[in-house]
């Protein structure tokens, strides 16, 4: 099963987890065969926040919340239960820092 484990730090400990950290972390993931995918993300001074509302488009610069923490990077993982998922993201460089969710993915219905 997919599950998304989602990084999230506050602000001040953005840069807190070295990148070769989290590279090298990434490496035992696809070494095991858990990594489907993973990526940092540019700080939230960048984000770009999109809504729809009767068909207007609305357009907003920073993050949709307000919070304490924001959402830093993800990794995709493949594993066989939300315990094993847990256990890989326990072990998430940043999370020493910050925190991180652990999601499983859903597949889409496509039949009515």
């Amino acid at each position: 099963m997919k599950y998304l484990c989602l990084v999230y730090l506050a602000q001040e400990k953005y840069h807190a987890c070295p990148d070769h950290k989290c590279a090298a972390y990434a490496g035992e993931l696809q070494d095991s065969g858990h990594l489907l995918a993973a990526e940092p993300l540019h700080p939230i001074e960048t984000a770009t926040t999109v809504r729809v509302r009767n068909q207007k488009v609305e357009v907003t610069d920073g993050p949709f919340a307000e919070t304490k923490e924001h959402l830093a990077g993800f990794y995709l993982i493949d594993a066989k239960d939300i315990n094993e998922a847990i256990h890989w993201a326990a072990k998430i460089p940043p999370a020493e820092h910050g925190s991180i969710e652990v999601r499983p993915v859903r597949e889409l219905q496509l039949s009515q």
